[in-house]
């Protein structure tokens, strides 16, 4: 398993980091990782749009999703039946959050290798972003813009449920309302604390891929909000 993540992914990632510092980047680590991050994303972007329009959709058909489980509550089978088939019709997967999670994780990982072997065996004379940032060590500013992107796109994200009428606040839609409130809170402090802690060459690539995601989410939601449900 290590030598195929070392193959498939390593290696190409720390020698297109290579050659965009020498050849695209005017030897500025900061501006290298920047591309490398908007190259990164433009070839997972497909993974990337599909799961953020699944979870905005996911948000839209919440009362529909609470009427069929109300409907159906003592037939699970029925249920999940009539679930399969709206999901079906909005041509989302419910489990796409999930399958960008377990992409996402092995490039993070993988990047926090080339960025750590990079900087500790001089493989770019130049550590900083712009002259100003030392990449190699922990940046609270960046971490917090991170985290504060992360924020954004998650409200964004919430941003196209229905809004909840009063006297509902027992219901099922309202429930799941309030655990994705939390956790556009939670993930950015999680996001806050590992960053604070990690080489700030994470924090920037976090940081551009984050902005992608903001992007991303504001043309998703105008497209959402303009189909009829």
């Amino acid at each position: 398993m290590f030598s195929f993540f070392h193959t498939i992914l390593y290696e190409p990632i720390l020698s297109s980091l290579v050659f965009i510092y020498n050849n695209l980047s005017f030897n500025d680590l900061g501006l290298a990782i920047t591309i490398l991050t908007i190259a990164i994303r433009v070839v997972l972007f497909p993974f990337f749009y599909k799961s953020a329009k699944d979870q905005a959709l996911m948000q839209r058909i919440q009362p529909r999703i609470k009427e069929i489980q109300v409907n159906n509550k003592t037939n699970k089978e029925q249920q999940a039946k009539e679930l399969m088939a709206l999901y079906k019709e909005h041509k989302l997967n419910p489990f796409s959050g999930l399958l960008l999670l377990v992409i996402q994780l092995p490039v993070f990982i993988v990047l926090f290798q080339v960025f750590s072997k990079g900087l500790s065996v001089d493989l770019f004379d130049n550590h900083t972003l712009f002259g100003l940032i030392n990449l190699g060590n922990p940046h609270i500013v960046i971490a917090l813009i991170a985290a504060g992107l992360q924020w954004i796109q998650g409200k964004l994200t919430l941003a196209v449920a229905p809004k909840q009428e009063t006297g509902d606040k027992g219901s099922f839609a309202s429930s799941l309302a309030s655990t994705g409130k939390m956790m556009v809170i939670a993930g950015p402090l999680l996001t806050l604390l590992v960053l604070a802690r990690l080489p700030a060459a994470l924090g920037l690539y976090w940081t551009i891929s984050n902005l992608f995601s903001v992007i991303q989410q504001i043309h998703i939601n105008k497209k959402i909000h303009q189909s009829p449900f």
